[in-house]
């Protein structure tokens, strides 16, 4: 949703209610295939808790910290980072490497997008390719953790 920011008005609102379509779609699709879900284990609904209020704050800090250095280009992709830094915690938490495997790919994310907000004019790179991308990804494993895309295959076969 963040790369949308870096659009145009009427192509960033698009891409914007077309992102939150499909993060409804995806929810309600999951929540129909399996209802609330597994329980977490014990403590865990403590730790996810724990987990998200200082990957907020974090983000948060580090984006008022950039603004006032005059690096704000940086924010959304450092954003991306804390947010793959976030999602090993949670991985061990729900016991489930593909959440791994997209912290690690939003690392590398925000790495790239630092690497092009510093190099680049603009926020398109920097927002608009990090944050669009890092949406894709956590649809992508959203998809592949709740069997949706098991369930796409097989009707593309059968």
């Amino acid at each position: 949703m963040l790369g949308a920011a870096a659009l145009d008005g009427g192509v960033g609102t698009v891409v914007l209610a077309a992102g939150l379509g499909v993060t409804v779609g995806l929810i309600l699709a999951l929540r129909k295939r399996h209802g609330a879900g597994s329980p977490l284990p014990r403590g865990g609904k403590r730790r996810m808790t724990q987990i998200v209020v200082v990957t907020v704050a974090l983000i948060i800090a580090v984006g008022i910290g950039l603004g006032y250095l005059q690096q704000g280009e940086l924010a959304v992709p450092v954003a991306c980072g804390l947010v793959g830094l976030a999602l090993f915690p949670v991985s061990s938490l729900l016991d489930e490497r593909s959440v791994m495997a997209a912290g690690g790919v939003l690392l590398v994310l925000g790495a790239a997008g630092v690497l092009l907000a510093l190099d680049s004019a603009g926020n398109f790179y920097p927002q608009g390719v990090v944050g669009l991308v890092a949406g894709g990804v956590l649809w992508l494993v959203a998809a592949f953790r709740g069997g949706l895309i098991t369930e796409a295959q097989g009707r593309v076969r059968g």
